[in-house]
């Protein structure tokens, strides 16, 4: 397995990752690798095609038709 070796990092960050390390029962290094364990195996965001397609039906077309109006749309791109 590849070593990672993390320099110059601020020495009240070192505290603080003994600290949790600590009170989570192990080694900073073991909570090293925990922390970049959680940050970086997040499940991947969705398309906005795959949200639109998780979307229920709540009608039919019918239902959200635009209804004719005397006011004219605004301009909001002049």
């Amino acid at each position: 397995m590849p070593d990672l070796l993390v320099r110059g990092l601020d020495e009240s960050l070192v505290k603080a990752l003994k600290q949790r390390a600590g009170a989570h029962g192990h080694s900073a290094e073991a909570e090293h690798r925990d922390i970049l364990t959680a940050a970086l195996s997040r499940p991947r965001k969705k398309s906005f095609a795959e949200v639109l397609a998780l979307m229920p039906n709540v009608g039919t077309d019918a239902d959200f038709k635009r209804l004719p109006t005397s006011t004219p749309a605004s301009r909001v791109f002049d």
